[in-house]
């Protein structure tokens, strides 16, 4: 049976029907809803007018017709209702009219179905829900977006006036921006993003402008915190994601980077004011502000160097105006300010972990300013001294620190990272290597287990060539409790070796010692005989070995007979020497016990100063004042007196800091002569400027070497035929195997 050919004009009223119909559905009219059967009605009709043969195929003009559906619509319905409307009841209607508009073609492409399928797809056409959705940007969206964005921008800054809106509106609206775009983002963004941006700017612009004269810095930073998550809330409310980036650094831009230096240097609450008073959470703040704005942390680590610089500096002052106030109690006021050193880093650490998020910046710029006031003198000491003494302090027995076990280590760890901020750590080294020498012949070692803690920390710190000598220094001692043990079994097997008296040797290895300096004192009879029973026992042990005899260290256990009680003199061996010569002269001059002895004038002085004009006068000296000169008699004072049965008279003090300097000064020469070596056998030909440089680079980690002293070192090694200048550039060396 043949299917009755259906001509156009007669289709389309059909069609007209239903999509009369239809609009007056939307316009919400009384209508009763669509059957299925009048779907199919409609289906079934533009399925045959599309399907029938030629010329009564009529799918081109159906698709034109579609088109001019939805262009009559608009303009007979929906513009006119937009344009008596304005600011949020336009939003309110355009909504409504974009809601409609999706129904209407999402009908419409289901009668029209057909098309889609065949028609559309041969011809490469815009498919029917693109042509719909066109149409309604074309006409509507074109006309309308200037209103609407600006009506948008209006509420929205309402909003951040504190003002109530509807959220879901504003939503429903930038949804049109965006589905209008049809899957590009370039309607949004040109059409409501960049003005809203312009627009945030602006706004935040005169808001910083007030702020910033009326506010203090942790007002204004919670304001700008504020603000920022306002803006955050909107993004996830109602603008689309991909505008918060955007918005956060317009917002950043205005608040915070236009304003940054006035803001952090203003006077009485600005950055330096936050550090001053402590202000642990409004200087948070400013780090969770500034960390995500690029270099917006640079001036902020700025001022955190310049406040430590400055209260370093502080210190270093305070204790230099207390040293010279008091002579004598000069170093507890070093020992104060290594101890407010370590109590500076640990604040303003804590700042760099707590506050600043443990940042590399803030560790640099901590660092950087510590290197400042950590390599000042103070009262003629360098810091590296005072930090060995500061070490000597805790870990000798009766030093002023009175300290637990676990406090003492852990002041130790600190005191450690302090010596990373001293360029002299050779310095250090020497200086710590004389009181550590100090500590252990002198059993003044508080605890063994401390002295090895602190050689761990330092060589985790400095290496294991920082400490080698010290470590043996350490072993040494062990070894030299052995010996003397053995020493004793030896004079308790050996009946014909008897030293006489009691003697005790600590025998060490020169190489891991400070040097001493071993003078031919003339020892008294009584002592020439222990020391050749100890070498004949030493001999036994080894052939290979000569001993050298530093009496400067010995101590000697010497009775005093005096007219009113034996007292037990515990004196050095120099003094001891001295008082030995007064068993056979009751008077002796200076000369007299000058050549006797064999010692240099200034130990003499030294000597006869601690017997006759100190605490203890066990000599008389005539004449009785405080100063002994080459014309002094010396007396055995036999009315000396005291209520203990044993006094210990010491040397006064000699100034080691001379002879520390120079021994660290000739370490240095050959320390560069080996770095220069190094380079040069390395690279054979080298300038001058770039030796100079890599020598700097390779002994930076022990010391700061001087420019001079390279220069000199490099003439030195020219001389001696290390390296020679070439013939026609004299600033480049060769090196010569």
């Amino acid at each position: 049976m043949e299917r009755k050919t259906i001509d156009f004009d007669q289709g389309w009223d059909y069609m007209q029907k239903g999509i009369t119909k239809l609009k007056r559905i939307l316009e919400g009219l009384p209508e009763t809803p669509f059957s299925s059967e009048e779907y199919m009605m409609l289906y079934t009709t533009i399925y045959n007018m599309c399907t029938q043969k030629p010329p009564y195929d009529f799918s081109q003009q159906l698709y034109d017709k579609y088109k001019e559906a939805f262009d009559e619509y608009i303009k007979t319905t929906v513009l006119p209702s937009l344009r008596e409307k304005h600011d949020e009841f336009m939003l309110r209607e355009l909504v409504q009219r974009w809601l409609n508009h999706k129904v209407m073609v999402r009908w419409l492409s289901r009668f029209f179905h057909y098309l889609d399928r065949y028609f559309i797809a041969r011809r490469s056409l815009p498919g029917l829900n693109a042509v719909g959705l066109s149409c309604f940007r074309d006409l509507v969206y074109m006309e309308v977006r200037v209103n609407a964005r600006k009506a948008v921008i209006a509420l929205i800054d309402k909003e951040r006036e504190g003002e109530q809106i509807d959220r879901s509106l504003l939503k429903n609206v930038l949804d049109i921006f965006v589905e209008i775009g049809m899957g590009e983002m370039d309607q949004y963004e040109q059409d409501f993003e960049v003005q809203m941006l312009e627009d945030t700017a602006d706004y935040y612009k005169s808001k910083a402008t007030n702020w910033i004269e009326i506010d203090s810095c942790p007002d204004y930073m919670l304001k700008a915190e504020d603000c920022l998550r306002r803006e955050r809330d909107r993004v996830s409310h109602y603008l689309h994601s991909s505008t918060e980036q955007k918005l956060v650094e317009k917002v950043q831009h205005e608040l915070l980077v236009t304003h940054a230096n006035q803001l952090l240097e203003k006077e009485n609450s600005g950055c330096h004011a936050l550090l001053r008073d402590d202000k642990v959470e409004d200087l948070s703040r400013m780090y969770r502000l500034y960390h995500k704005i690029p270099k917006g942390l640079d001036p902020v680590a700025n001022v955190f160097k310049q406040h430590i610089t400055a209260e370093g500096t502080a210190l270093v002052q305070q204790a230099e105006d207390a040293s010279n106030q008091t002579t004598s109690g000069s170093g507890s006021q070093e020992q104060v300010l290594v101890r407010k050193f370590i109590e500076l880093h640990d604040k303003y650490m804590a700042y760099v972990n707590d506050c600043f998020m443990n940042h590399t910046l803030f560790h640099k710029a901590l660092k950087e300013a510590f290197e400042i006031f950590c390599n000042k003198t103070v009262a003629g000491s360098s810091s590296a001294e005072l930090l060995a003494t500061f070490c000597d302090n805790i870990l000798k027995k009766g030093g002023s620190e009175k300290l637990s076990d676990e406090a003492i280590e852990e002041t130790l760890e600190k005191v450690v990272k302090l010596l990373a901020y001293i360029s002299d750590k050779d310095l250090f080294a020497e200086f710590y290597r004389k009181k550590l020498a100090r500590r252990l012949l002198f059993d003044r070692s508080a605890n063994d287990d401390h002295e090895k803690c602190i050689l761990t920390k330092l060589k985790q710190q400095c290496g294991g060539q920082f400490t080698s000598k010290m470590e043996g220094m350490v072993v040494d001692l062990t070894l030299a409790r052995d010996n003397q043990m053995k020493f004793e079994e030896y004079l308790r097997d050996n009946s014909h070796a008897n030293p006489g008296i009691d003697l005790t040797v600590t025998v060490l290895t020169t190489g891991f010692w400070p040097s001493y300096k071993s003078f031919d004192l003339n020892l008294p009879s009584e002592m020439i005989k222990c020391l050749e029973v100890f070498k004949d026992f030493y001999e036994t042990k080894t052939k290979h070995r000569k001993l050298t005899w530093i009496y400067s260290l010995g101590t000697c256990h010497v009775i005093g007979k005096f007219e009113a009680k034996n007292i037990e003199l515990v004196v050095p061996t120099y003094p001891a020497a001295a008082l030995l010569l007064f068993n056979n002269a009751d008077r002796l001059s200076y000369s007299e016990i000058m050549t006797q002895l064999n010692l240099a004038h200034e130990d003499i002085a030294r000597l006869l100063h601690s017997l006759s004009c100190a605490k203890y006068k066990i000599l008389i000296k005539e004449p009785n004042n405080k100063t002994i000169s080459p014309n002094d008699i010396f007396e055995f004072n036999y009315k000396f007196t005291d209520k203990m049965r044993r006094i210990k008279i010491p040397l006064p003090p000699a100034d080691e800091r001379k002879k520390v300097i120079e021994d660290v000064d000739k370490d240095r020469r050959y320390a560069i002569d080996a770095a220069i070596v190094r380079i040069m056998k390395s690279r054979k030909v080298l300038g001058h400027q770039q030796l100079v440089l890599e020598c700097v680079e390779q002994l930076g980690r022990m010391f700061k070497p001087d420019i001079k002293a390279i220069k000199k070192r490099i003439e030195d090694l020219i001389t001696r035929d290390y390296l020679e200048r070439d013939k026609d550039n004299p600033n480049t060396f060769r090196y010569l195997a």
